[in-house]
C-alpha cells in the first residue's frame, strides 16, 4: 500500500523535532535550543616522523605515519566562543578523537558531545583542515613539527547536522582557503565565516521559506521540473540562499545523470525561456512560474514548519518533499510497465498520474527516461493524451 501524503510528511522531521527541541520545554526554550550555535578553531601541532622512500621516478616521498598518541600533538586555541569550562570539554573529546587517529584532513566527522553549555549535547561537526605550505612539506625526509587546524560548528544535534554535511563540508573548504592564502589574518578572514556558519549553512532554506511563503510552490515547481531559474535585483546573500534551496530541492543525483540532462533540455525548450524571480520591490513577483497540488501541498508543510522556530526542520522537510517526489516516479514507472501488457493497468495509470499532484512533471521525467523504449512510448503517448482532455474538461 503506498504511503498517504502526510505519511511521507511526517516520517523522520518528528523525530527531528525531538531531537532539536526536547519534551516538556517551554517554546521560548524550544526556540534557544534549537538555534543557539557555537564554533571552535584549534591549532593542531604534530610531530611527523616521515622516512623517504623512492617512488616509481626515483623522487623521494613519504610514507604513511602511524596513528598518533595523545603525546605526539598538541591543541591550541585559535577562537572560539564557548565558555572557558564548555571549550575544555571539547579539547579533550577532539584529543580523544586525534589520538584514535579517526580524523581524515578535509573530511567531516558528525558527533553528539556533552558540554557545560544551556543545551547539555548538541550536535557537533568537527573537521582536520592541513594548510598547503604544511602539505608541500610533507615529503621531507626529517622529523617536523607542522601547524595544521582542527574546526567545530557546534548546534542543533547529531541527527540534525547529517542534513547539512555537504554545505559544511563546501564551507569548510571555504575557510581552508582563506586559511591558506591569509595565515597571519584570522581575524578579518577567518574569524568572520566562523561565526557565521549557522546563518550561512543551516538557516538559508528558512529564510528562502520566509522570503516566498505561499510563492514557495513555484520555486519547489521549478526545482522538481529541472526549469532554470534566474534572480534579478536581489543581494547577494538572497541570491545565494534561492540557489541553495533550488540545488538542495532537485533531483539531482537521484535520477541517471544523461536523464537529468535530456530532462533540463526538454523543459526549457517546451518553456521557451526561464522562471524569473524579481526581487526589485517589496515582494518578489515571479514570471514565467508553474505549479501543481502537490508543490502547493508541500509548501503548506514548510510553512507550518515555520511555527516551531527550528531551523533544522526545513531541511528535513526537503528531503521528505524529495523522497516522496522520487516514490511516485518509482511508481508511475512501475505502472507503465503494467500498462503495457494491460488496459486495466493504464486506466490506473491515468487515475495516479491524475491523483499524486504532481502529473504533469512525472510524465515528461519518464517521457525522457523511456525515450528509447517502443512499448513505453505508446503507453505515455496515450496518457499524454488523456492528460489534455482531462485538462480541457
Amino acid at each position: 500500500m503506498l504511503p498517504s501524503f502526510q505519511e511521507s510528511v511526517d516520517g523522520d522531521d518528528r523525530e527531528l523535532e525531538s531531537s532539536e527541541e526536547g519534551g516538556g520545554l517551554s517554546d521560548e526554550r524550544k526556540l534557544e535550543r534549537s538555534t543557539a550555535s557555537y564554533y571552535c578553531l584549534y591549532g593542531y601541532q604534530s610531530c611527523r616522523f616521515q622516512q623517504g622512500v623512492d617512488s616509481d621516478d626515483g623522487s623521494p616521498c613519504s610514507t604513511a605515519a602511524e596513528t598518533p598518541s595523545s603525546d605526539d600533538f598538541s591543541l591550541s586555541l585559535v577562537d572560539t566562543n564557548l565558555s572557558a569550562e564548555a571549550e575544555a570539554e571539547l579539547r579533550s573529546f577532539i584529543a580523544k578523537h586525534l589520538a584514535k587517529g579517526t580524523f581524515f584532513e578535509g573530511m567531516g566527522n558528525i558527533a553528539s558531545v556533552d558540554l557545560s553549555v544551556p543545551e547539555s549535547q548538541v550536535g557537533c561537526y568537527y573537521c582536520l583542515l592541513q594548510t598547503e605550505k604544511q602539505a608541500e612539506t610533507a615529503c621531507s625526509e626529517s622529523s617536523t613539527s607542522t601547524l595544521d587546524y582542527v574546526v567545530c560548528y557546534l548546534g542543533g544535534s547529531e541527527k540534525g547536522l547529517e542534513l547539512f554535511r555537504l554545505e559544511l563540508d563546501r564551507y569548510t573548504q571555504d575557510l581552508k582557503i582563506n586559511l591558506d592564502a591569509k595565515p597571519n589574518n584570522l581575524e578579518t578572514c577567518v574569524q568572520p565565516l566562523l561565526r557565521t556558519w549557522f546563518e550561512d549553512c543551516v538557516c538559508p532554506f528558512q529564510r528562502v521559506v520566509q522570503l516566498f511563503q505561499e510563492k514557495l510552490a513555484f520555486v519547489l515547481h521549478a526545482a522538481l521540473s529541472y526549469t532554470t531559474v534566474e534572480v534579478k535585483e536581489s543581494d547577494e546573500r538572497t541570491k545565494k540562499d534561492i540557489n541553495r534551496f533550488l540545488k538542495a530541492a532537485s533531483l539531482q543525483g537521484l535520477v541517471q545523470e544523461t536523464t537529468m540532462t535530456s530532462l533540463c533540455l526538454a523543459m526549457n525548450e517546451e518553456q521557451c525561456k526561464s522562471m524569473t524571480i524579481d526581487c526589485s520591490g517589496p515582494q518578489p513577483q515571479f514570471h514565467n512560474a508553474g505549479s501543481n497540488k502537490f508543490c502547493e501541498e508541500w509548501t503548506q508543510v514548510f510553512l507550518n514548519g515555520s511555527e516551531g522556530g527550528n531551523p533544522f526542520l526545513f531541511r528535513q522537510i526537503l528531503e521528505n518533499f524529495k523522497l516522496k517526489a522520487i516514490q511516485d516516479i518509482n511508481n508511475l514507472k512501475r505502472f507503465i510497465r503494467q500498462a503495457e501488457m494491460n488496459h486495466y493497468a493504464l486506466f490506473k495509470c491515468y487515475l495516479f498520474l491524475k491523483n499524486c499532484g504532481s502529473g504533469d512533471v512525472l510524465l515528461k521525467i519518464v517521457k525522457v527516461e523511456h525515450v528509447e523504449m517502443l512499448e513505453a512510448k505508446n503507453v505515455i503517448t496515450v496518457l499524454e493524451e488523456f492528460m489534455r482532455e482531462s485538462a480541457v474538461a
